[in-house]
């Protein structure tokens, strides 16, 4: 029973694979994920949390790209180097936000933070 219990854990842990839907699912304003045909209320907390993690999991992972994006853009030694008032246009962001996310983008670069270092 502690295996059974461990391996539900562990699939709880993992999100939900972000799969994109048919172009005629998408149109359809009422069709997301196909959690409107879920009928069984216990199926449809489980498979749209599982959507939730997945969401913030994938978030979480944009915005670390886009961190060492900005940070490879505003990098001194290139010679087509962007200032981050130009990087905070491109993203529409603030500059300081820019500001903050490049140095983010050079943290992640030098791998603080990184499993552990937390």
């Amino acid at each position: 029973m502690a295996e059974t219990e461990r391996s539900e854990q562990q699939r709880r842990l993992r999100p939900a694979p972000l799969l994109f839907e048919p172009a005629q699912a998408a149109a359809d304003p009422e069709h997301f994920f196909d959690l409107e045909s879920i009928e069984d209320p216990r199926e449809l907390l489980a498979r749209s949390t599982e959507l939730t993690l997945a969401f913030r999991a994938a978030t979480d992972r944009a915005l670390e790209y886009q961190a060492i994006a900005a940070a490879q853009l505003a990098d001194p030694r290139r010679f087509d180097r962007l200032t981050t008032a130009d990087i905070a246009e491109r993203a529409e962001w603030t500059e300081d936000y820019a500001k903050k996310m490049v140095e983010f983008g050079r943290d992640l670069l030098r791998g603080v933070g990184r499993s552990g270092d937390d």
